[in-house]
C-alpha cells in the first residue's frame, strides 16, 4: 500500500476494513476507496447535483470525486475529512469533482452510506464537528475575515439552520468540543480585533431539543458497497437515527450491530507473499519467486504449507463457499535432489581485503535440507564439509592471506543427486603507492615504454589508465606497462592512473621529445648513498646541481643539456645532451634517424672515393702534380751530390740523410703545388665532413670504422704512390 499510494491513506471510523486513499497516476491524484482493506479499490462517484439543484455531468473514470485526507493535528481545529465510531456510515470531508485532486474550487461533501453516494453541502470549506453522537453536525465557515453565525444540521446535513452564536463579529481561532461523543455543548474562541484579546463563546445546544430519542426514532441500515451487502465475508446491518427526528440520544446510545456469515467467494481473498495481481485479477507468481521451493527446515517426513497463490484477506470472515479452493493446502515434504543452490558472501560483494575475514552464506531452493551435505571449496587449498545445510544458516567464515581471484564452490549433496554454486572472489589489500618509469628524453616518431611501479607489488585487480600527450581519450589496459611514440619535439605529459578496490592513484611525468640525442650514464661514490633518501624532490635538487657543474666544466649551453637522478640505489644519473637548434637545416637533416638518406650518401661517397684512386692508380705517372715533385726531388739530389760542395756539407751518416729527407717530404707535403695537393686536400675534407654524419646515425660502427680506414688508404697510397716515383 505505501508503494501503490504515494499520498494518504484513511481508515474510516465505525466501518471495518474501509479505507479512503489517494494515489498518483501519470502525475494526478485521485481518490479511491476499498471496503476489504485494499483487496479491491474503485474510484468514488461523484454527487449527481450540485448545491443548487443542477446536474453535475461526471462520468467515471474520466470525471470522479476527489477528497483531501487531512485529518488536523491541532485539536481545535478541524481537518479536510472526519469520521465517528458512533455515527457509520456518515463521512464529512472537503474535495473537488473532476479529472484530479485539485486546491481550487473546494467544496464540502457528505455520505450517509459509507462512500456509496455523496452529496454536497457547501461549496466553501467549512470546519464540521459531530454533536449528540452523529445525531447533529455544527458547521463552521474557514475564512480569514470575522463571522457571527453558524449552522446546525439534524437530518445528517440535507438541510442546515443558520445560527448567530455572538452578537458581533469573531475572528474565530477554533472550536473546542467537550469530551464525549454525547456532547451538546462547544466552545469557540477567537478574537474582536488583531489587538484584542482572546474571547471565548461558549454555545450550550442541549435547549434546541425537548426530548429523547425512543425506540421509533431509529432505523435499521444495511451496509453495502454499490448493492454487495457482503463485506469482510459477512452481513452488517447498523442502528441509526431517522433523518426525520429531533431528539437526544444522550449516552446511553449505543451503535448495535447484528450481523451474519457470507460463503466465501474470490474477492475474499488476496495475493499470497510472491504472487501478483494480473490484469484478469488471477495471483500468478511473481519474476523472483519459484512457487515449488519449499522451507529449507521441511525435511523428509514432515508436512508443509504449499500455496495456491491465495490467502484469506486479514480479518475477513467468510466461510465455505470456495474457501477449500483458495486455502493453502498442507502437504509432505518431498524427497527430491538438491536445486537452486545459492552461495553469495554476507556483504553480497565479490570483493574482500586481505586479512579479514569473510563470510560466505550457503542455501537451497528445493531439496531436503536436513539430509543434504554442503562442501564449500575456498580456492586456495582449503576446504570445509558440513553434514546438512541448516547447520551453516549462521554463514561459514575464511580468511584469505593472499592477493588473487579465488574460484570458491559450494556443493550440495544427498542420495538423489548433486548441485555446485560458483563465485569468484576478489582478494585485495591497500594501494600505497604508485611510481611511473619513464624515459626523461625521447627520440621523435620512435617508440617508448611506460611502466608503473605499485607498491605493494601484488595488490589484486588493477586498471590502468594512461593520459598520453594531448590525447583527449585515455588509453585502458589490464597491464602495467604501455609503450607510445610522440610525433612532435617539445615537452610532452603523461599520466596514469591505477584503480584499485576503491582507491585511485596516479603520477605523472614529462618527456622532453627531440630528433636526436646522446645520453650518458653517472656513477658516484658510494658515501653518496648514505644521503639519498630516495624521494624525488631529493633527486630533482641533485639534478640540478649535476646539471649545473656540467654546464660551467664543458661550456654547452643550457637547453641542450638535461640530467636526472635515477631512482634507487646505488646513486646514479643519466645526462642528455641535445642538438643544437640553432644549427643550419642543410646540416641537421642528415642528422635524422632516417638511415637510408645517411646510406645512400655514404655509398655515394664510396663510389666517388673509388673512381679517384683508381685514376691516381692509372694514371699517376702523367699527373702534372707528381711530375713536378720527382724533378724537384732530383735537382736536389744532384745539389746535395755535387763535388762542387764542400766535403762537410756532406751528411756524416746515413741517419742524418734519411732525417733530411723526412724533413724535406713534409715541407714539400705542406706545399700546395700542382694538382695533387688540391685532391688530396679535398678527400681529407670529403673525410671530415662525412665523419659527424656517420657518427649521428643508428649505422654500425664497423661501416665508420672501414670508411675512416678507406680514408687513410687513399692518402697514404698518393704518399706511397709519389715517393715509388723517385
Amino acid at each position: 500500500l505505501i508503494d501503490f499510494f504515494k499520498q494518504k491513506i484513511r481508515k474510516m471510523s465505525g466501518i471495518k476494513g474501509m479505507f479512503l486513499a489517494n494515489k498518483k497516476t501519470d502525475n494526478q491524484v485521485k481518490t479511491h476507496i476499498t471496503y476489504n482493506r485494499g483487496r479491491d479499490w474503485r474510484l468514488l462517484e461523484a454527487p449527481s447535483k450540485d448545491l443548487r439543484g443542477s446536474s453535475i455531468h461526471c462520468v467515471l473514470p474520466y470525471c470522479s470525486l476527489h477528497l483531501h485526507l487531512h485529518v488536523s493535528a491541532n485539536p481545535y481545529t478541524s481537518g479536510n475529512i472526519a469520521s465517528r465510531d458512533s455515527a457509520p456510515g456518515i463521512i464529512v470531508a472537503s474535495g473537488s469533482i473532476g479529472a484530479e485532486l485539485t486546491t481550487t474550487n473546494v467544496s464540502v461533501f457528505i455520505t450517509s452510506d459509507a462512500g456509496n453516494t455523496w452529496r454536497q453541502i457547501f461549496d466553501e470549506e467549512y470546519a464540521v464537528l459531530y454533536l449528540d453522537q452523529g445525531g447533529a453536525l455544527v458547521a463552521i465557515r474557514h475564512t480569514p475575515l470575522p463571522i457571527r453565525h453558524l449552522w446546525l444540521s439534524f437530518d445528517e446535513g440535507r438541510q442546515w439552520n443558520k445560527y448567530s452564536f455572538t452578537n458581533s463579529p469573531l475572528f474565530v481561532d477554533g472550536v473546542l468540543g467537550e469530551p464525549g461523543e454525547e456532547t451538546l455543548i462547544m466552545t469557540i474562541f477567537g478574537h474582536v480585533s488583531h489587538r484584542s484579546e482572546w474571547q471565548l463563546v461558549k454555545i450550550d445546544f442541549r435547549s434546541i431539543f425537548n426530548r429523547r430519542c425512543t425506540e421509533a426514532d431509529y432505523q435499521t441500515w444495511h451496509l453495502h458497497n454499490q448493492g454487495e451487502p457482503c463485506l469482510m465475508g459477512i452481513k452488517r446491518i447498523y442502528r441509526k437515527l431517522k433523518p426525520t427526528s429531533r431528539c437526544v440520544m444522550g449516552k446511553t446510545y449505543l451503535v448495535t450491530m447484528t450481523s451474519g456469515p457470507c460463503d466465501c467467494t474470490e474477492a475474499d481473498f488476496e495475493c499470497d507473499y510472491g504472487f501478483e495481481r494480473r490484469t484478469d485479477g488471477k495471483c500468478t507468481p511473481a519474476f523472483w519467486f519459484h512457487p515449488s521451493s519449499v522451507s529449507r527446515s521441511c525435511t523428509t517426513g514432515m508436512t508443509f504449507l504449499n500455496s495456491t497463490g491465495y490467502r484469506k484477506v486479514v480479518s475477513n470472515n467468510c466461510t465455505a463457499g470456495v474457501s477449500s479452493e483458495y486455502t493453502a493446502r498442507r502437504q509432505q515434504c518431498p524427497v527430491q535432489a538438491p536445486r537452486g543452490l545459492h552461495l553469495v558472501t554476507s556483504e553480497g560483494t565479490l570483493t574482500a581485503t586481505l586479512g579479514t575475514n569473510v563470510t560466505f552464506l550457503v542455501f537451497l531452493e528445493e531439496g531436503d535440507g536436513a539430509r543434504t551435505s554442503i562442501t564449500l571449496d575456498f580456492g586456495d587449498g582449503h576446504a570445509l564439509t558440513y553434514s546438512n545445510v541448516s547447520s551453516i544458516e549462521d554463514g561459514i567464515k575464511h580468511i584469505y592471506k593472499a592477493v588473487g581471484i579465488y574460484r570458491v564452490t559450494a556443493t550440495g549433496e544427498n542420495s538423489l543427486g548433486s548441485e555446485t554454486a560458483t563465485l569468484y572472489l576478489h582478494v585485495t589489500c591497500q594501494l600505497e603507492y604508485i611510481h611511473l618509469s619513464a624515459p626523461f628524453v625521447a627520440v621523435r616518431n620512435k617508440e617508448v615504454n611506460l611502466t608503473a611501479v605499485l607498491w605493494p607489488s601484488q595488490v589484486g585487480t588493477v586498471t590502468y589508465i594512461w593520459w598520453i600527450g594531448n590525447n583527449t581519450e585515455p588509453v585502458i589496459t589490464l597491464e602495467g606497462s604501455v609503450a607510445c611514440t610522440f610525433s612532435r619535439e617539445g615537452v610532452s605529459s603523461v599520466t596514469v592512473q591505477v584503480s584499485a578496490g576503491n582507491t585511485i592513484l596516479q603520477d605523472r611525468k614529462t618527456i622532453a621529445v627531440h630528433e636526436y640525442f646522446r645520453s650518458h650514464l653517472l656513477a658516484f661514490s658510494s658515501n653518496l648513498d648514505e644521503h639519498n633518501p630516495d624521494v624525488a624532490e631529493w633527486r630533482l635538487d641533485v639534478s640540478r646541481v649535476i646539471r649545473s657543474s656540467l654546464i660551467q666544466a664543458t661550456g654547452v649551453r643550457e637547453d641542450q643539456l638535461l640530467v636526472t637522478v635515477l631512482p634507487g640505489l646505488p646513486t646514479a644519473a643519466e645526462f642528455f645532451l641535445l642538438p643544437d637548434k640553432r644549427m643550419d637545416s642543410t646540416f641537421v637533416s642528415p642528422l635524422n634517424e632516417n638511415h637510408s638518406g645517411s646510406a645512400m650518401l655514404m655509398l655515394l661517397s664510396v663510389v666517388v672515393v673509388g673512381l679517384a684512386v683508381f685514376v691516381i692508380y692509372k694514371f699517376k705517372r702523367k699527373i702534372p702534380g707528381l711530375n713536378v715533385y720527382a724533378q724537384m726531388q732530383n735537382e736536389k739530389e744532384q745539389e746535395m751530390m755535387s763535388p762542387a760542395n764542400p766535403p762537410e756539407a756532406t751528411p756524416s751518416s746515413q741517419q742524418d740523410l734519411v732525417h733530411s729527407l723526412e724533413i724535406l717530404d713534409t715541407e714539400l707535403n705542406s706545399r700546395p703545388i700542382g694538382k695533387y695537393p688540391l685532391l688530396y686536400f679535398l678527400i681529407q675534407l670529403h673525410a671530415l665532413f662525412l665523419l659527424p654524419v656517420f657518427y649521428f646515425t643508428s649505422l654500425c660502427s664497423c661501416v665508420v670504422v672501414l670508411w675512416l680506414i678507406l680514408c687513410f688508404l687513399l692518402c697514404s697510397s698518393v704518399k706511397w704512390s709519389s715517393h715509388r716515383e723517385n
